[in-house]
């Protein structure tokens, strides 16, 4: 479902990295591994189409990649409840019955976006991911915030419900998600040092 071929990925005008290929196919996901700043936000808000590449390929199904960052992404003023209709309507989607459940959201739908914790608002964030419907998904360290059960939550989801219905996954975390997926290590695609690595570290 997801092919990358031969791609370089450029921050602040200069390439980071550079002969990047991999391919992922539909019901499986790969983890992105490397140092800080190495360009793992890069490459994933590259392949999600957010900013360009300077060569190279990516190939997937057209309007099917939804890119997550550290940001949760939720309204203060609406409800859980309300965030996530907000959100489905956006992709003209209907709420599933079990996402609240899903993400141990349903005894707080009634609160407001704004009165939740960090780690509330995190899973709030990615309880989004399960009503836009999109089905190549490309996150970047998606459990920030979340405790030792909220993780296994997240990562059950991911397994049990986006890839087990065919969807892919391409995530940068530095944890132990308890996935069966391969491992991408960023470390033989940098940029040598002299030839790129910018200045700009807004996508470090």
């Amino acid at each position: 479902m997801l092919k990358v071929t031969n791609l370089t990925c450029v921050r602040g005008g200069l390439p980071v990295l550079s002969g990047v290929s991999f391919a992922v196919a539909a019901g499986h996901a790969l983890i992105l591994r490397g140092p800080n700043g190495i360009g793992k936000t890069t490459l994933l808000r590259t392949l999600a189409g957010l900013q360009p590449a300077e060569a190279g390929q990516i190939d997937y199904p057209e309007d099917e990649g939804a890119y997550a960052s550290h940001a949760d992404g939720i309204k203060a003023a609406l409800t859980v409840t309300e965030n996530l209709t907000f959100w489905a309507d956006v992709y003209g989607k209907p709420v599933p019955d079990d996402i609240l459940q899903r993400f141990d959201l349903a005894d707080l739908a009634g609160r407001m976006g704004g009165t939740l914790s960090a780690g509330q608002k995190r899973r709030l964030g990615l309880a989004r991911l399960g009503v836009i419907g999109r089905k190549v998904l490309f996150l970047d360290e998606p459990t920030v915030s979340l405790d030792g059960f909220s993780v296994k939550l997240f990562a059950d989801w991911l397994q049990n419900t986006h890839l087990a219905s065919g969807g892919v996954a391409v995530i940068a975390t530095h944890i132990d998600l308890g996935m069966d997926a391969p491992e991408l290590d960023l470390t033989p695609f940098k940029v040598a040092a002299g030839q790129g690595g910018g200045t700009d570290e807004a996508f470090l």
